[in-house]
């Protein structure tokens, strides 16, 4: 194993409407619809944290973006980007997607695509069911 390493793979792009509650893995281009700061806060050590709510979709739906740190400032609106291995978090019984650490937010040049906004994933609410084996 010296220096066999393999060629990269494509990354795979999935569409909104696609998203599910509990996975992850995601590759997607989205524009960014709204944004708005609901957090930040200032630490001792001079680093500010800060959340935003973004909505972002595709040309076949929306769903609300967490953004944090540094992803706040990619994050205006009508700009495009490409989210890599974003995955979907529940809040309140309902779905948000999120970039953490192992993944990856990069402003790209503008689609040619109109966002669906009236199929918005996040306003669709989930509810656990433990299934209980005989």
């Amino acid at each position: 194993m010296a220096d066999t390493k393999s060629p990269k793979r494509k990354p795979v792009f999935t569409k909104v409407d696609n998203l599910r509650p509990g996975t992850s893995g995601h590759n997607l281009i989205v524009k960014v619809v709204s944004s708005k700061v609901v957090l930040q806060k200032g630490r001792p050590d001079d680093r500010q944290m800060r959340i935003a709510e973004c909505l972002v979709g595709d040309e076949t739906g929306t769903i609300l973006f967490t953004a944090r740190n540094s992803q706040v400032d990619m994050m205006k609106a009508d700009s495009t980007v490409i989210l890599r291995n974003a995955k979907i978090d529940m809040f309140k019984g309902s779905m948000r997607l999120a970039v953490d650490k192992w993944g990856r937010v990069e402003v790209t040049e503008p689609a040619n695509f109109t966002v669906k906004e009236y199929n918005n994933l996040s306003l669709v609410e989930y509810e656990l069911v433990n299934v209980v084996e005989e």
